[in-house]
């Protein structure tokens, strides 16, 4: 299963609007005849006002950046609604939803039966869950490192770090990736989540699957003990361990990653830094996991790609909700709500205040037609 998804949140008025509501801002739908965003080339518009509401939600922590803009922004269209999003995580946000605590969620990784969880949607939703990509950010490998303004990291170089492998900045791996680099003898301290989390599921499904020979502790949502290194709670906690901390090295979504040091990859013949652009081209190479679903957009990156320009770590985060609900209210909100993240101005907020890329075209276009479907059974 694949599991996917650079600027600090907004201008100051902005920021302090949204920590003032305590993640919730004003937000919501547009009504039945104007709920269908134009995503070909229209700014989000329409009869948002006539909805009216609450509308609360949670999920992936790695959308966090992206959800506040969303919600300052659909609370400037849909005064009525009210949204909130708690960053409880990806596990946390796929729990509630199957649950019924949520009526949307968002998820850093696509429902895997496996474990039961699209069975358990299904019957929460009454059918099939939709899932659409909303979000698509590059995992940054962020880090602290005195003197080096530039790194290049191989996918084995990169894997040997965080098996515990390669245990100083020196290494003679490291310097092949850098031959110009002042490396320094220290000691390398890799930094985890310490939360079950979609990024990590994401990171060590592109680890298993580019240098699987090195690490070999496969796909995983919660760190391997084996692996070693320190923890940090959420995607602030990692890239606060190693803002504050010398000599570390972590991964979280690029668009919470501040002013540190972030890694170019090893693709091919060259090495690509993080960027939106980057990160969007994987779905270019990338096919659906469902080709025969009406419902299902997650898509089984291709990590392995070899294909120039595309930076290869990627999150895509998705959206989770049902195909009809109990009560208008909530259908209609649900609706408005993705409709607007989906429209032009939706996907431009995300960009320009939360590092995300917009989503291809026509990805956008597809996912609108399941929305545009959504309502009261």
């Amino acid at each position: 299963m694949n599991r996917t998804s650079f600027r600090k949140l907004l201008a100051p008025s902005v920021a302090v609007l949204a920590l003032s509501l305590s993640l919730a801002a004003c937000g919501g739908g547009n009504s039945a005849d104007e709920a269908s965003a134009d995503t070909g080339g229209s700014e989000a518009s329409g009869d948002y006002a006539d909805l009216s509401g609450e509308l609360a939600i949670g999920g992936a922590s790695s959308q966090e950046s992206a959800q506040n803009a969303w919600m300052v922004g659909f609370g400037e269209v849909a005064p009525g609604v009210t949204v909130s999003y708690d960053p409880v995580g990806s596990g946390g946000g796929r729990e509630n939803f199957i649950s019924g605590a949520y009526p949307m969620a968002g998820s850093d990784s696509y429902l895997d039966d496996e474990e039961g969880e699209l069975s358990g949607a299904t019957e929460t939703c009454g059918a099939e869950p939709i899932e659409i990509p909303n979000y698509i950010s590059p995992i940054a490998v962020i880090y602290n490192l005195e003197g080096v303004d530039e790194l290049n990291l191989s996918p084995e170089t990169l894997a040997g770090i965080f098996a515990g492998d390669i245990t100083t900045w020196d290494d003679e791996a490291i310097v092949a990736d850098n031959p110009n680099a002042d490396l320094p003898s220290e000691d390398i301290t890799p930094v985890h989540r310490s939360d079950e989390s979609g990024t990590t599921g994401n990171f060590t499904n592109y680890l298993s699957q580019v240098a699987g020979d090195v690490w070999t502790a496969g796909e995983v949502e919660t760190w391997p003990t084996e692996a070693g290194g320190e923890g940090g709670k959420g995607t602030s906690g990692v890239v606060q361990v190693v803002t504050d901390a010398p000599n570390t090295i972590g991964y979280a979504d690029a668009s919470q990653a501040g002013g540190l040091g972030q890694a170019s990859i090893g693709v091919g013949e060259e090495f690509v830094a993080p960027s939106p652009e980057a990160a969007a081209k994987i779905f270019e190479v990338s096919p659906r996991v469902d080709e025969g679903s009406d419902v299902n957009y997650a898509h089984e990156l291709d990590y392995q790609t070899e294909e120039s320009g595309v930076y290869p770590i990627v999150l895509t985060s998705y959206l989770l909700a049902c195909q009809t609900y109990d009560d208008e209210a909530t259908a209609a909100n649900v609706k408005g709500y993705i409709s607007y993240i989906l429209s032009d101005e939706g996907q431009e907020i995300g960009s320009t205040e939360a590092g995300s890329a917009p989503l291809p075209d026509e990805v956008r276009e597809q996912a609108q037609a399941v929305v545009d479907e959504i309502s009261a059974g």
